[in-house]
């Protein structure tokens, strides 16, 4: 999806990067001249562009030894961690933020009282069973358990579905999903892009995240980047990581995400930027002097599966994909089957190439959301 861009300082580095999913970092890496390993869950077939070695795994229990297994045979000079690996270390330099540092953003009820301390507008916390209210696990990515609950029941049902898992309870705010970009290296921070964050809607998974558009144009894109940067400078953490928020009336934090974000994609399309240099910087010390321009829009959104399908004819065949399964991969009811793109001088333009290049996939892949 990118050129190329070999940086005579990273030439012959070689970086292991490791989670669920790698694809984005590691085209990011790649661009930016490294040799590249990695350990996925899915190891799609566009991650091999990027990675002269990858390796899957099944689940997160076995991801430590697929890390393990991956540093003992290609080794690495820099180990990124991405989600699902923010708390796991290997014997090769971490770059990215602390353990101690990811482990409070990882928890919601402890980034929602690291908000409170810092003096950060936030959410309020509710106790249990009040409502209405907005129900999150403490724990997990990607929104995809969020809720709006409206009675017991309602709460009984989101348990049963979720295995009942340790929840966070909070005010409901109105607003426009965004998040802000930022490198950091512990003590300071830059912003690099705002984004506008695209959900998935409906019934089921309605806080799901799907995609999203850079930049994001708002009258209080000021006070995002203000906040943001802030927030990072206090959060102890080193690299990039994204701060999310609901920009409406009032402006409210969301989270802290300590690792790359799903936003890399269209952050990098609409800058220019290399986004891993950007990190690798960070963490060892250099900050950018200013927040880049963009240079156009960009839009990416995730398409999903409404019913199980088996993934036909090759969908790398197209420009404007990406995380592009293998020809025969079977994916269930409601999983992620591609990424798909659009760009132009607006947010308009954006998303009308990004809904042609889907109705263009679609026809191919049968069922998706």
């Amino acid at each position: 999806m990118r050129e190329r861009e070999t940086d005579r300082k990273s030439l012959n580095r070689r970086v292991l990067i490791a989670g669920f999913t790698t694809r984005h970092v590691a085209c990011s890496a790649y661009a930016a001249g490294y040799q590249v390993s990695t350990v996925d869950h899915f190891c799609d077939q566009d991650l091999y562009r990027y990675a002269d070695h990858c390796l899957s795994f099944d689940d997160l229990e076995s991801l430590p030894a697929a890390i393990e297994q991956m540093s003992v045979r290609w080794g690495g000079d820099i180990f990124v961690p991405t989600s699902g690996a923010e708390l796991l270390q290997v014997g090769i330099p971490r770059y990215g933020p602390a353990l101690e540092s990811a482990a409070t953003f990882l928890d919601k009820s402890q980034t929602s009282r690291f908000f409170l301390e810092t003096g950060v507008p936030a959410p309020a916390t509710l106790p249990e069973r009040t409502y209405p209210a907005m129900v999150k696990p403490r724990c997990g990515a990607g929104g995809w358990r969020n809720a709006v609950l409206h009675n017991d029941e309602e709460w009984s049902r989101w348990k049963e579905d979720f295995a009942n898992p340790p929840a966070l309870w909070q005010e409901i705010v109105d607003g426009t999903p965004a998040s802000v970009c930022c490198v950091t290296d512990g003590t300071r921070a830059k912003a690099v892009a705002v984004n506008e964050q695209l959900l998935r809607g409906g019934e089921e998974a309605a806080y799901g995240f799907v995609g999203s558009v850079t930049p994001f144009v708002h009258p209080r894109l000021n006070d995002m980047v203000q906040l943001a940067e802030k927030i990072a400078s206090a959060s102890g953490c080193i690299g990039t990581i994204g701060i999310d928020f609901v920009v409406g009336a009032e402006l409210y934090a969301i989270e802290v995400n300590p690792r790359f974000q799903g936003t890399v994609d269209t952050v990098e399309m609409s800058t220019g930027i290399n986004l891993f240099s950007l990190h690798v910087d960070a963490c060892e010390g250099r900050l950018p002097e200013k927040m880049p321009e963009p240079r156009q829009f960009a839009a990416r959104q995730i398409l999903f599966a409404r019913d199980e399908i088996l993934v036909g004819p090759d969908l790398g065949m197209f420009p404007f994909v990406a995380d592009v399964p293998w020809p025969g991969s079977l994916v269930e009811k409601g999983g992620a089957i591609v990424s798909v793109y659009g760009w132009g001088q607006s947010r308009r333009d954006a998303l009308l190439m990004l809904d042609k290049h889907i109705s263009t996939v679609q026809q191919y892949i049968g069922r998706t959301s």
